[in-house]
C-alpha cells in the first residue's frame, strides 16, 4: 500500500467540469503559492489539493480508495500525509486569499452598492473523542449537548451579503487553561506559521477573533459591520473591532457585572431596561437607549435595542449597534446575517465530512484538513449563488457526487471501447477505417442518454 499508485488516468479527467472551472477560475494554485505551499520535488501541491478536495464526492475515504483502486492517484499516500503536516503552509492565509476572489469578482459585481456586507464570528465543536493522543487535544464544553467532550473550538469567520455566506478563516482553539489541555504542542521551529498557529490555538478566544479579523482585512474584504453572539460581547472586543474601522452588530449577555454609561451612570443593561418606559403593541422591538461603551477612558457611542425573546415571550435579548446611525428595525434585520454561519456549521458537519475525514494526530493536518472543507463549501455556496439553484447546499453535494460517479462509471466504459479497438487492430486485418466505422455503429446502437454522457465525456 505504501508504493506509488501507477494507474495512468489523469486527475484532469476526473475533475467533473464545474469543478475544474471553480479551480481554473479563482486560481487555486497561485494562491497556494501565496499560502508558502509549493513543490520542492515531486508531485506539485496543487494535484495533491485537488485529489483531497475530491475525496468526498467519491463517497470513499483516502483509505477504501487506495485499497479498491479506485479514483486512485498518481502519487502514495504518504505524499499526501507529508503534505497535510507540513509546518510552513499558511493556511489561514489561503482560505482567506480565496474568499476575497470570490467575493470581490464574483459576488460584489451582483450586489446593489447600498447592500449591507458583514463579517460573521463563531465558534463550533470539532470533536475529536476517538483519540487521546492528538496534538493539543483539549477538554472543551459542548454548548449544544450541555456537556465536556473531546477536541477543539473551531473559531471561523465568515463573510456574507445576506444572499451567500463564504468561511472566510478560521483557528482550532484548544484552551488557555492547562488543566483541560490533554496533550501539548509539538516541539518545531518558532520562525515557522506552524508554530504561530499553534500559540493562537491557545489564546482567548477574543484575542483569536482579532488575529482573524485582521487577516480578513488585509485581504481587502469588504464588510462594514462584524455580528457575533454574547459570547464575544464585552466593552473591550468593542473597542478593539472599532479600532479597525468596523461597527460590532452583536447580542449581550444581560449580566450585572457588564456595565454601559446611561444618563451620567455605569449600569447594566437590566437596570437600564427597569429604568425605562417600554413600548406596546406588536412592535419588534420593546425599547431601544443611546449608551456609551467606556474602556480605560476612551468612550464609544452605542444603540442598545431590547428586543422579545420567541421562544420565551416574558424575557428579552439585548442588541447593540455601534453604529448609532441606523434604525432600530435596520440592527435586528443585519442581526439576522448571524444565522447563516449556523447554517454552514451544519452543513459542513453533516455532508462534508469535517472532523470525520481526518484522523492525523497532527495539528497541521487538521488545519490542513479545515482549510479543505472550506474550500468545498465555497464552491457550492458559489454554485448555488450563480445557477440561481433552489436546492439546498446538501442537494448540490449530493449532484457534485452523482456527477463524479458518473464521470468514474465513464472512463472505465472508455477505456473497455478502447481495449475492445486494440484488440480487433492486433487480433484482425480490419482497416482503422473500418474498426472506426464498428465504433460508430456500436455507439449508435447505445441508449439515448448514455450515448449523450460518452459524447460529452
Amino acid at each position: 500500500m505504501d508504493k506509488s499508485i501507477t494507474q495512468a488516468t489523469q486527475n484532469d479527467k476526473q475533475i467533473s467540469k464545474s469543478i475544474k472551472r471553480f479551480f481554473t477560475r479563482f486560481h487555486i494554485s497561485s494562491a497556494l503559492k501565496a499560502a508558502n505551499a509549493y513543490k520542492r520535488k515531486g508531485t506539485p501541491v496543487t494535484e495533491i489539493f485537488q485529489y483531497m478536495f475530491l475525496l468526498i464526492f467519491s463517497n470513499r475515504s483516502m483509505y477504501m480508495s487506495l485499497l479498491t483502486g479506485k479514483n486512485t492517484p498518481d502519487f502514495a499516500k504518504d505524499t499526501v500525509y507529508r503534505f497535510m503536516k507540513m509546518v510552513q503552509i499558511n493556511w489561514m492565509r489561503f482560505t482567506t486569499i480565496l474568499a476575497s476572489r470570490i467575493i470581490n469578482n464574483a459576488i460584489l459585481p451582483l450586489d446593489s452598492e447600498d447592500r449591507a456586507n458583514v463579517l460573521i464570528i463563531d465558534d463550533s465543536m470539532f470533536e475529536r473523542n476517538r483519540s487521546k493522543k492528538v496534538e493539543l487535544l483539549a477538554k472543551v464544553y459542548d454548548h449544544a449537548k450541555h456537556k465536556y467532550r473531546f477536541g477543539f473550538r473551531m473559531l471561523t469567520l465568515g463573510w456574507s451579503d445576506g444572499s451567500t455566506f463564504l468561511p472566510v478563516n478560521s483557528i482550532l482553539l484548544s484552551t488557555e487553561n492547562k488543566k483541560n489541555r490533554i496533550n501539548e504542542a509539538a516541539e518545531i521551529d518558532k520562525r515557522t506559521v506552524g508554530y504561530r498557529r499553534r500559540k493562537l490555538s491557545m489564546e482567548k478566544g477574543t484575542h483569536a477573533m482579532l488575529a482573524l479579523l485582521e487577516a480578513a482585512k488585509k485581504a481587502a474584504i469588504p464588510a462594514k459591520y462584524v455580528l457575533f453572539d454574547s459570547w464575544f460581547s464585552s466593552p473591550s472586543t468593542f473597542h478593539a473591532v472599532k479600532r479597525m474601522d468596523l461597527d460590532v452588530i452583536g447580542m449581550v449577555k444581560k449580566s450585572p457585572k457588564m456595565f454601559f454609561r446611561y444618563d451620567g451612570e455605569d449600569m447594566s443593561l437590566i437596570s437600564i431596561y427597569n429604568k425605562n418606559k417600554k413600548r406596546r403593541g406588536k412592535s419588534k422591538y420593546l425599547l431601544s437607549v443611546m449608551v456609551d461603551v467606556v474602556k480605560d477612558g476612551d468612550i464609544i457611542p452605542a444603540k442598545v435595542v431590547y428586543v422579545r425573546n420567541r421562544n420565551k415571550r416574558k424575557e428579552y435579548l439585548c442588541l447593540i449597534s455601534t453604529d448609532v446611525n441606523l434604525d432600530e428595525n435596520e440592527i435586528i434585520r443585519i442581526y439576522g446575517k448571524r444565522w447563516d454561519i449556523e447554517v454552514f456549521f451544519k452543513v459542513c458537519k453533516s455532508y462534508l465530512n469535517l472532523s470525520r475525514e481526518c484522523n492525523s494526530l497532527s495539528y497541521d493536518a487538521m488545519t490542513a484538513h479545515t482549510a479543505v472543507v472550506f474550500t468545498r463549501y465555497m464552491m457550492l455556496s458559489l454554485e448555488s449563488r450563480e445557477s440561481n439553484d433552489n436546492r439546498s447546499l446538501g442537494e448540490l453535494f449530493l449532484y457534485f457526487s452523482d456527477e463524479m460517479s458518473d464521470i468514474t462509471w465513464i472512463q472505465a466504459f472508455q477505456m473497455l471501447l478502447q481495449m475492445f479497438r486494440t484488440m480487433l487492430s492486433d487480433n484482425t486485418e480490419l482497416s482503422d477505417e473500418k474498426i472506426d466505422e464498428l465504433a460508430n455503429v456500436f455507439m449508435d446502437a447505445l441508449p439515448a442518454l448514455l450515448k449523450t454522457k460518452l459524447q460529452a465525456a
